[in-house]
């Protein structure tokens, strides 16, 4: 799978970074300047409109005078300063350490609950639109440009919230540009637009990790309509239709002693799971994670879960970055404290799983007497017992293998 590249742009944005002088008196000459970087989407359409020779750029919070070489503020002329563009090596490139540092889960509640195998988000997304079970983009590719649309104009609302219109603008014309190319150009897309530090990602994960507290319910839910059929598009991966097995991936994070002490406390019982319910970015390089680490390093051994690679579609392919989906499941293997590190090192086995334990715990929006549609189907007995023995088996890999079949990101089994 080649680097994605937007068509709006060419390879020469890999290399370039715009940076902006920061200094409280950005003019002064006795004191050395002090460069901060634009984020991704700013460096997007700065760039776009450099090689356009354009004479400005328009951002959210200012404008780029090209010819003079400044940023001005869009309400205070007074508020400038200068800029400059940086051409360098690709493996020059800073990395970005709050990607794989923050807690994969919610802080209120440290250990999602276990909903099946397909994560609650994506299904309330899928009953929002009204879509069956085999409606997926990837199997119906008449629906692409009608969610494309939506989750287009759910990225520019979201934007307008905070005030981040002209970023979310060109991520959904970016988007928009795939409609009609297909499920894998639609998918690049929103893989490498999960990849840009922008408000996309860091507004669907805090939503998701919500699920399963009761008290933030409508909060999570309140981001199905705008940010659903993006976060469907994405989890609709065509590129990586089986289970990952055998790997090791690897996120930094800070944790106070009490959530420390709650993942000793789980890792002493095999029986216990949480889940992440939000896309998790990690690492494969250990070096990675632990540079941007706090005082804890998470070492995830992938026993069978949907894995995707993003580091052929992200400018910073050095940070070798890999996204665990949405309800994938973990145990914890052991809690240590590494001395040399001064860190403690948390092993996780992550596995997608069929257990339904927890799902009672999601307060219904439905109305009482609904009756239950296609997700909530009670499969026949062979199924439920084939389910059971994946969610069983020590070595789940094993099961993979059982008939020549394996399971679909809908947890279906499927001829090789």
């Amino acid at each position: 799978m080649a680097w994605y590249v937007p068509p709006t742009l060419n390879n020469s944005l890999k290399t370039v970074e715009w940076m902006w002088q920061s200094n409280p008196n950005p003019f002064s000459e006795s004191e050395p300047a002090t460069w901060r970087h634009y984020s991704d989407l700013e460096n997007l359409i700065i760039e776009e409109a450099f090689q356009n020779k354009q004479p400005q750029a328009q951002l959210d919070d200012y404008f780029i005078d090209f010819n003079r070489n400044l940023q001005i503020s869009n309400t205070d002329d007074y508020k400038r300063g200068p800029i400059k563009r940086v051409e360098r090596k690709r493996e020059g490139k800073h990395l970005r350490g709050a990607r794989f540092t923050d807690l994969p889960v919610s802080y209120e509640r440290l250990f999602g609950g276990e909903y099946g195998w397909v994560a609650p988000f994506v299904i309330e997304v899928r009953r929002d639109l009204k879509l069956e079970p085999d409606d997926l983009p990837s199997k119906k590719p008449n629906t692409i440009p009608m969610l494309v649309e939506k989750a287009a104009r759910g990225i520019i609302e979201e934007g307008k919230h905070i005030r981040k219109e002209r970023e979310a603008e060109k991520m959904a014309k970016m988007l928009r540009e795939t409609k009609n190319s297909g499920m894998e150009e639609v998918w690049k897309c929103c893989a490498y637009l999960y990849t840009l530090d922008s408000f996309l990602y860091k507004t669907l994960n805090a939503a998701m990790r919500l699920i399963g507290d009761k008290e933030q319910d409508k909060v999570w839910r309140s981001k199905i309509r705008t940010l659903g059929p993006f976060c469907l598009l994405l989890w609709d991966d065509p590129f990586n239709t089986k289970l990952t097995t055998k790997k090791t991936l690897y996120r930094g994070a800070t944790l106070t002693n009490e959530q420390i002490a709650a993942y000793e406390k789980m890792a002493e019982d095999d029986k216990a799971f949480g889940s992440f319910q939000a896309y998790t970015s990690c690492s494969r390089n250990p070096v990675v994670a632990e540079f941007f680490s706090g005082n804890v390093l998470f070492i995830m051994e992938v026993v069978m879960a949907f894995i995707a690679d993003l580091s052929p579609l992200s400018s910073y392919s050095d940070e070798e970055e890999e996204l665990v989906t949405p309800g994938v499941c973990f145990r914890v293997k052991s809690v240590k404290f590494d001395c040399t590190k001064n860190k403690h090192l948390i092993h996780l086995q992550l596995r997608q799983r069929f257990s339904r334990q927890h799902k009672h715990d999601l307060p219904n929006q439905q109305t009482t007497n609904q009756t239950p549609d296609a997700y909530d189907r009670d499969d026949d007995r062979t199924t439920r017992r084939a389910r059971a023995a994946a969610d069983r088996t020590l070595d789940a890999r094993r099961t993979l293998t059982l008939t020549g079949r394996y399971l679909d990101r809908d947890g279906n089994w499927k001829e090789k």
